[in-house]
């Protein structure tokens, strides 16, 4: 909505009906304040984690929209998204209660020793989400990411008259492209924030990218990013950069699966062979491709919890039942 508002403002009045153009408005307006809203949340609770010595670094959200497009209202997002040790999930989840917040996770099953996807909390009236994760429920990174160097190497970015801790530039970039490729890459957007993190940050240490993805093992997942990013909006890359993903020929094999499924892809999902093999393709390797995809099956969430909310500590029975729970609900499309 703010590009697009912005982009017609441009254009000049006589482009643009004025009806439609007072609802571009009314919609931009209401990001805007959204956008304000959730900053002042995140504010809120960074400074009640600070209180408890609770270190948080922002990722995506409002610091992505910031470093990508240098204006918090011209990305839109709808939670915020935090990275917290697993060591702090229990008090911060207390906090998060006290500041009247509904935990998905409860302290029970933190107590218990169960790991979710993410930590999520809502407050449905005031349409607030907030998810905590960390090394152990960023399940999607094909090895375990280094928490403790993020934190070292983390930035500060200024939104909204504040100093937010977020990841650097590099890691952020890395963190991106995984977060599209467990999601298939299924919505624009991502590809875009790509390209303009890329575009906009223009000190970019691309050995260190490179070093980043090759820490947790998305080198690929990185690849396949940038390689999206640049054929489908022109996105400029170094030379060395450029060389780097082209070397990768099974990058461009998968974004071009991709740009085949983008179109319709919130609307017919891949089917569940087609999802397993993209996962197996995006890892790579003769051994750590199946690994991946075989953690990925059997590492229970909570929607596998839920099934059975008073099984045993280690969830052996959710790890048991997780595999036909996914065939279930990726091959309703018949694709598979």
């Amino acid at each position: 909505m703010g590009h697009l508002t912005a982009s017609l403002h441009k254009l000049g009045d006589s482009a643009v009906p004025a009806s439609i153009k007072q609802t571009l408005m009314d919609r931009q307006r209401e990001q805007v304040f959204y956008t304000l809203k959730l900053s002042a949340e995140l504010f809120r609770i960074l400074d009640q984690f600070a209180a408890e010595k609770i270190a948080a670094l922002v990722v995506k959200g409002p610091v992505l929209a910031i470093e990508a497009y240098g204006d918090p209202a011209m990305r839109s997002y709808g939670d915020l998204d935090l990275l917290v040790r697993q060591r702090d999930i229990r008090r911060a989840t207390e906090l998060m209660l006290a500041a009247g917040y509904q935990a998905a996770v409860s302290i029970a099953a933190i107590d218990s020793g169960k790991i979710p996807g993410q930590y999520l909390f809502s407050k449905p009236e005031a349409k607030l989400l907030v998810e905590l994760h960390n090394d152990f429920t960023l399940r999607y990174f094909p090895r375990r990411l280094p928490l403790e160097q993020f934190f070292e190497r983390q930035i500060r970015v200024r939104l909204d008259a504040h100093d937010a801790p977020a990841l650097s530039v590099e890691d952020e970039l890395v963190f991106i492209c995984i977060h599209g490729a467990k999601h298939f890459w299924e919505r624009l957007i991502w590809i875009a924030d790509v390209g303009a993190l890329v575009t906009r940050q223009t000190n970019i240490d691309w050995r260190r990218v490179a070093e980043s993805a090759k820490e947790v093992g998305a080198e690929r997942m990185l690849h396949t990013g940038l390689h999206l990013a640049k054929i489908l909006l022109n996105t400029p890359l170094p030379a060395e950069t450029i060389a780097m993903v082209e070397a990768d020929n099974q990058s461009a094999h998968l974004a071009q699966r991709i740009l085949h499924w983008l179109p319709a892809a919130g609307y017919s999902p891949p089917g569940l062979v087609e999802r397993a093999v993209f996962r197996l393709r995006m890892r790579g390797g003769l051994l750590s491709a199946p690994a991946y995809l075989l953690r990925l099956s059997l590492s229970p969430t909570e929607e596998d919890w839920q099934l059975d909310p008073g099984e045993n500590r280690h969830g052996f029975l959710a790890t048991l039942r997780r595999p036909f729970r996914l065939a279930r609900k990726y091959g309703r499309t018949g694709k598979s």
